[in-house]
């Protein structure tokens, strides 16, 4: 077998990530040896490889859905938003400098084309099938022309496309015919068909639309997925979520203990990695929430103040909403706050940056013995070590370089009182460092918090990936999906007018 399938989705958000996951957790359950790849993905969270590779988290967690290590193969092209105008280009897991949308659509991109054919190409020899996963919508007229990661890497590679969308938001039907009639015949001829994601209800009452879908355009539904709650797991891009009070999706389970911890993110701007806390909402008892505003510290027992793309700018909008006062009253008090990348840097006295924000010297909160130096060059590292007694690993991604002048050492950064700052990426991971932490916590705080004694971050996200590998294999019709990433898309579709703007 040396098989392939573009995921498309009918919008950003569609379940393309999720879906992808799932087509791969289900194939590696049938024995098939199985690879994900994404040409190019916009997103703030990302990750480190074992060879010190930058790529997104979503495609590290379809790998582990593919129990395989990641590499920067799987996504050649990483764009982390700067702002509204500019991105970071990560080339095969290095950065290669700072570029306008428009500069990147204007040229740079479709030079890029020939790099990522040739790693789908080395994966696709040596894996027995390849899910690759697009981006936004591959109708978006305007940008088709330089394409590299919707039907223009399908066009190149021959690849058959199934196009996601999310029932839930509604609409769906307009949007799978309108997506299709948007391509021109040349990519049209590859669009396979259609997968419903997020539907809620009664699927019998779905069927005559699907039927009239198939007679508008002559092609199936391979599967229409169920909603389910606890699926968004490593989300793509941080700007788009809603932080007004959300709870990152986890198990509800009772605290172990007499109490409940109550943990509060700062929301800052161009948050990165926020799936750092991910591991904490996992835990029984714990309630995770992004805040905006100083008045909801008043009740948090931890306050994380998070990575983030822009610190200096995520250093002036804590001090701009009053967040900033109310960390600084929050440390006099004795109150727990943890700092992690960005988040220690703003925690530190001071940050001198020529590259990131290009302001200079700016004074930081002062929480914390620490100052900070940008350098042009990127840490991406993946570190271990012990602290609180427990074994830890994670991972680092940052340009500012911290001198710690002082305090008590914690990881790579440090602890004074009850603030803690450290570089370290997925730390929390770390079953046991987490539960030592969280009995800080609980004890700084006066709460009867115990954390639970076998709650394992790993095989929670086991189960995660294995339900989605049960959504695939329970609601789609693996069959023809089978046939599908086999063979390639069926001959004779039919054309769908108008087709693509000349």
């Amino acid at each position: 077998m040396n098989g392939g399938l573009l995921v498309a989705g009918t919008t950003s958000d569609a379940g393309k990530s999720v879906v992808t996951a799932g087509i791969c957790r289900w194939l590696v359950r049938q024995g098939v040896k199985v690879a994900p790849f994404k040409a190019q993905n916009m997103s703030l969270n990302s990750f480190v490889t074992r060879e010190g590779a930058e790529i997104g988290r979503a495609q590290a967690m379809q790998a582990q859905a593919c129990r395989v290590e990641p590499t920067a193969l799987m996504n050649p092209v990483l764009l982390k938003p700067g702002g509204e105008q500019s991105s970071q280009v990560v080339l095969l897991g290095k950065p290669v400098g700072e570029m306008s949308a428009r500069g990147y659509h204007g040229g740079r991109q479709q030079r890029l084309l020939g790099t990522v054919l040739d790693c789908l190409a080395e994966l696709r020899g040596t894996y027995d099938a390849v899910i690759c996963e697009g981006a936004g919508s591959p109708a978006e007229i305007n940008l088709r022309r330089t394409d590299i990661v919707n039907m223009g890497i399908a066009r190149r590679a021959r690849l058959p496309v199934l196009v996601v969308g999310d029932i839930d938001r509604g609409g769906v039907f307009a949007s799978f015919y309108g997506t299709l009639a948007l391509l021109s015949p040349e990519d049209q001829e590859l669009v396979a068909g259609f997968l419903v994601n997020k539907f809620r209800g009664d699927v019998t009452l779905l069927e005559p639309g699907l039927d009239m879908l198939r007679g508008l355009t002559g092609r199936d539904t391979y599967g229409v997925l169920p909603f389910r709650h606890g699926l968004g797991i490593d989300e793509e891009d941080g700007l788009r979520v809603s932080l007004r009070g959300t709870v990152r999706e986890s198990t509800v389970a009772p605290p172990v203990g007499e109490d409940v911890l109550r943990v509060a993110v700062c929301a800052v701007p161009l948050m990165s990695n926020f799936t750092d806390v991910d591991a904490l909402a996992a835990e029984p008892g714990v309630i995770v929430r992004f805040v905006d505003r100083p008045e909801e510290l008043a009740d948090a027992d931890l306050v994380v103040v998070p990575g983030t793309r822009g610190t200096v700018r995520a250093l002036a909008w804590l001090r701009e909403r009053g967040l900033a006062d109310a960390l600084v009253r929050r440390a006099a008090e004795g109150r727990p706050v943890l700092g992690i990348c960005g988040g220690f840097q703003v925690l530190g006295e001071r940050i001198e940056d020529e590259v990131e924000s290009r302001a200079g010297t700016v004074e930081g909160l002062g929480l914390l013995p620490v100052r900070v130096r940008f350098a042009r060059e990127k840490t991406l590292t993946r570190p271990s070590g012990e602290a609180l007694g427990e074994p830890v690993e994670g991972y680092e991604i940052h340009h500012g370089v911290a001198q710690v002048l002082g305090g008590e050492a914690f990881l790579d950064g440090c602890r004074v009182g009850q603030v803690w700052g450290t570089h370290w990426h997925g730390s929390l991971e770390s079953d046991g460092f987490r539960r030592a932490f969280l009995r800080e916590v609980a004890a700084a705080t006066g709460r009867r918090f115990v954390p639970a004694p076998d709650t394992s971050f790993a095989a929670l996200r086991e189960e995660q990936l294995d339900r989605l590998g049960d959504l695939i294999e329970q609601h789609a019709d693996t069959d023809a999906l089978w046939r599908l990433i086999e063979s390639g898309a069926p001959r004779g579709l039919p054309f769908i007018p108008p087709g693509a703007p000349a």
